[in-house]
């Protein structure tokens, strides 16, 4: 049975693909600091080590996805400095480290790694200097892991989902709407991931939206002058 490691596990894309994963036959060890999956707090060094140092004694790793992910879309002056630190942990720093946890095992079983960045590592939008920031460097170090591990067989793909229905918006001033050709459904996306998962080429980056573009902005708590 191969083993896959999903972060994120809990909810969203991550739920999705680690069902789709069980259905596929993988032994899916999700990572997640809710819901029945392994707790483990990605943005905590230490505890990541040593939960995947655990995992790495009585499993190979075929498959590694990192789903997990924090948005925060406001003015760049008006973030707290542990906001940025969180954002940086959660969407870029823990998807590396998670890689170099685990590629020696990735390299025996010539497996498979999938990074889910964003539509915004693909383009300057106002409010997501600091989002966009960590997930064009999430795709630039899957493009250039490839690169490093394409004749140790292992495939590294990355992928740019726009607006998908998940609770990933349920602190943000906006949200998808409704709409099917709106919206991106994590169980369409998490079915797009297996079919790259068995192509018999490489998928290094993947862009992925719905047909038309639109939005809701939440009503937002008026303020009161003091």
């Amino acid at each position: 049975m191969k083993t896959a490691i999903v972060t994120g596990a809990s909810s969203g894309i991550g739920k999705a693909i680690s069902h789709q994963l069980k259905n596929e036959g993988y032994d899916v060890l999700g990572l997640s600091r809710r819901g029945p999956e392994i707790f483990c707090d990605i943005t905590d060094t230490k505890a990541l080590e040593h939960h995947i140092t655990k995992i790495l004694k009585t499993h190979e790793i075929h498959l590694l996805v990192n789903c997990a992910g924090l948005g925060i879309f406001r003015p760049h002056e008006e973030l707290s400095l542990q906001k940025i630190e969180t954002l940086i942990d959660t969407n870029l720093k823990a998807p590396i480290l998670l890689a170099n946890l685990c590629l020696r095992s990735l390299k025996k079983t010539q497996g498979h790694i999938i990074n889910v960045a964003s539509i915004e590592a693909t383009k300057h939008s106002k409010f997501s200097a600091l989002y966009s920031a960590t997930k064009a460097g999430l795709r630039s170090f899957s493009l250039c892991l490839f690169e490093e591990l394409r004749n140790a067989k292992v495939r590294v793909t990355n992928i740019n989902p726009d607006l998908t229905q998940t609770p990933f918006f349920d602190t943000l001033a906006f949200e998808p709407t409704k709409q099917k050709e709106t919206v991106i459904d994590p169980d369409d996306l998490a079915t797009q991931i297996v079919e790259i998962i068995h192509a018999p080429y490489v998928v290094t980056d993947i862009t992925i939206q719905p047909q038309k573009f639109a939005i809701i902005k939440k009503p937002q708590p008026s303020k009161k002058h003091k």
